[in-house]
């Protein structure tokens, strides 16, 4: 089974990264992070890069598709070449999906059109703009395609796949293996439970960064 992972300058690493810790234990699978151009793409603060190994143009049928989020995506909405592929990649997939703003990205492409669709909270009024339904759940299954919010809900976003693809016990046993037993030290990972002035800072941050 070959899963792509398609890579962009200021793309966020936990996005791609967790997906793959989980799918890459998929048996039979090979995961592969493909770009525009093969070489090194950097996280959205720079700090990080991963490398492309090879062209988009050279895994133009995946079986699964991931397409992670990051501040990039905003620059990629009317990217043609890249919408043109994922339209391509999703038409043959066997699942089509994204984590956190990469969801913006399908919608662009026109896969969300009219379909329940999630992303990192802070984008939910642009992916409604690009013709999905918002909805807060942290994954959201519409057939084949899968959307996961804010960046750590790739994870979760993967385990769900796993399960499909693999069967339950093989997800769980993926999940035991990495050990993904969440217990955060503060009920702030939602917009609706944080404190308000906790969402108004990252609000101010994130408007810092765009």
């Amino acid at each position: 089974m070959e899963i792509v992972i398609p890579l962009y300058d200021r793309f966020t690493a936990l996005d791609a990264v967790g997906p793959y810790e989980v799918l890459s234990r998929l048996p039979g699978a090979r995961v592969r992070f493909a770009a525009a151009r093969v070489g090194p793409l950097r996280t959205e603060n720079a700090m990080l890069a991963l490398t492309a190994d090879v062209a988009l143009a050279d895994v133009p049928e995946p079986d699964v598709l991931v397409v992670p989020g990051g501040l990039g995506t905003r620059a990629l909405l009317e990217d043609e070449p890249l919408l043109d592929w994922i339209r391509h990649a999703h038409a043959r997939s066997q699942w089509t999906t994204s984590v956190c703003t990469g969801s913006l990205l399908l919608a662009a492409a026109g896969i969300l059109t009219g379909l329940e669709a999630t992303t990192h909270w802070l984008a939910m009024d642009l992916l409604g703009e690009l013709g999905a339904r918002p909805v807060a759940r942290r994954v959201v299954e519409q057939g084949k395609v899968v959307t996961a919010a804010g960046v750590s809900s790739g994870i979760d976003m993967a385990l769900v796949l796993a399960a499909h693809i693999a069967g339950e016990d093989v997800a769980q046993a993926i999940q035991l293996g990495i050990e993904y037993d969440p217990q955060p030290p503060f009920a702030a990972g939602s917009e609706h439970a944080a404190p308000e002035r906790i969402v108004s800072l990252v609000r101010s941050l994130a408007q810092q960064h765009a």
